[in-house]
């Protein structure tokens, strides 16, 4: 694993967008045919959704911020990160596969950032950041645990993993983000259906697994969606904030996410939960008052 800081340099030439060396694509390709596990596509995403993964950073306090970004892949988000980032910001990169590493460690857009901007590549999976390999033991010095962030961009391909890892990376991210810190992901459409005609009725059923885990982290942490049409293919994009604290985010002209839409629920089905909430209160009150301790809510 390396851990390095990237340094400043102001004489790098600057392309405004895509790749420095006009080889992302044949690279992205090279590596998805060799480790499509990791890889997850066959293309790096498209500009629309590179600005729907970045919303929280366009959108943001007045005041510095720490991203986190989390399969890199070529650099098409991490680069337009590098762009919109300010003075005083930090982005912590976290890439696998050591050949996109090494594209990440010379590429001049990032290179050239704006001074101030502090830039670091990890070459490793998340999971084994050594910051994140165990939780810090309560009441630990600060300087003893884990980075928060306020932003986490994710380019992992969740349905291509295993529902177990998929939640504890989940999880992960949870406690890496500061309170009220936000999450941005993406998944392609159309991809349920594929993956059973294509892969099995046994692969089939581990990829609708990870689907309805993360309906359930939506469902729970969601702000928003934006289906995005034109990136190859399809994609979706996933807004969600951790809990706690709120700070006001300004916008500053990044793409609208459009807010999630809460099902329309039946009259029988609302009583029922009604019955079944008064219920579970009765009895977690009950366990309270014998000392049990009430379950946490997620």
């Amino acid at each position: 694993m390396t851990n390095e800081r990237l340094h400043h340099r102001p004489d790098s030439p600057a392309p405004l967008y895509g790749s420095p060396a006009g080889g992302d694509h044949l690279l992205f390709l090279a590596e998805a045919l060799r480790t499509f596990h990791d890889t997850g596509a066959l293309a790096p995403s498209g500009p629309e959704l590179v600005n729907a993964l970045v919303v929280p950073v366009t959108s943001r306090p007045n005041r510095p911020i720490s991203v986190l970004e989390v399969g890199a892949g070529t650099g098409v988000v991490t680069r337009r990160l590098a762009q919109v980032l300010r003075p005083g910001d930090r982005l912590h990169v976290v890439e696998a596969n050591p050949r996109f590493a090494e594209r990440l460690r010379e590429d001049p857009v990032l290179a050239a950032r704006h001074p101030g901007v502090g830039l670091r590549l990890s070459a490793c999976r998340v999971e084994e950041l050594p910051e994140c390999r165990r939780p810090a033991p309560e009441g630990a010095r600060r300087e003893d645990r884990a980075q928060r962030y306020d932003v986490i961009v994710s380019g992992l391909p969740f349905t291509n993993f295993e529902p177990a890892q998929v939640r504890d990376i989940l999880d992960l991210y949870l406690r890496l983000l500061a309170p009220g810190g936000e999450l941005t992901y993406f998944g392609y459409l159309g991809t349920t259906t594929a993956r059973t005609l294509t892969s099995g009725p046994r692969r089939g059923a581990r990829h609708r697994a990870v689907v309805r885990l993360l309906r359930r982290f939506e469902a729970a942490y969601g702000l928003g969606e934006r289906t995005v049409w034109r990136n190859v293919p399809p994609a979706r994009a996933y807004l969600l904030r951790a809990p706690g604290g709120r700070e006001t985010w300004a916008p500053a002209g990044g793409p609208a996410i459009e807010p999630a839409v809460e099902p329309a629920v039946d009259p029988a089905d609302a009583a029922k939960t009604q019955s079944a909430t008064a219920a579970t209160t009765t009895t977690d009150t009950a366990a309270g008052s014998a000392g049990g301790a009430a379950p946490v809510p997620r």
